[in-house]
């Protein structure tokens, strides 16, 4: 089995480790050590009977490690793997729940995390960090970049780009042939009809953008 630590300690966090077992009741492959936390208040806490063991100094010495990133924010997953850059033990696997359908026709770069009930279809390339959260579907020849996050329940249709660090928010849909730049929010709900710019948050049915931030 491979050691594996969760960085965070709250609600997705614990979710990453419920996918685990879910894996790991289909083929025995990890052991989950505990969480990491930046916040030390939670250091020495016991989350879901697993321990919060540190900040991320706690990997130093630590030999050969798998981390999974349980934070959604693609600004705080960019912030946590800049922090790790120097700890040349850390490995970030791809972690993919078992009922995941998924052609071998797609490719993935590294810690990656797609969760229970999702449904990706051929041709699809997905670069690094990004969270496929519950029960989404994702057409043909998309591209989704670096510490993207689709949120539950989401449709994302064929030839979609998704720039880096886009955050899709819970039942919101996409139409074919559509760019959402990088840094930009899409809100619950929300129907993407047609280009987002970077850096903005967008709602509503066609979604708009609302706000620019960087």
């Amino acid at each position: 089995m491979k050691n594996i630590v969760i960085y965070g300690s709250g609600g997705f966090a614990r979710e990453v480790v419920h996918l685990i077992e879910d894996i790991n009741k289909a083929s025995n492959e990890w052991e989950v050590l505990g969480f990491l936390d930046d916040n030390e208040e939670n250091h020495g806490l016991t989350v879901n009977e697993l321990p919060v063991l540190g900040g991320a100094e706690w990997l130093e010495g630590k030999g050969e490690i798998h981390v999974a990133l349980g934070i959604g924010s693609p600004k705080a997953k960019k912030a946590i793997v800049i922090k790790l850059a120097k700890y040349e033990n850390v490995i970030f696997p791809n972690l993919i729940h078992p009922t995941v359908t998924i052609s071998r026709f797609n490719t993935l770069g590294q810690g990656n995390i797609i969760c229970e009930g999702n449904i990706l279809t051929v041709n699809i390339d997905i670069e690094n960090f990004t969270i496929i959260n519950l029960n989404c579907t994702i057409g043909h020849d998309v591209t989704i970049k670096n510490y993207s996050t689709i949120l539950p329940n989401s449709s994302v249709s064929g030839n979609v780009v998704f720039e880096e660090g886009v955050d899709f928010g819970t039942n919101a849909t996409i139409i074919q042939g559509v760019t959402v730049g990088e840094w930009t929010i899409v809100g619950a709900g929300a129907v993407v009809v047609k280009d987002l710019p970077a850096k903005c948050t967008a709602v509503g049915s066609p979604a708009k953008p609302i706000k620019f931030h960087e």
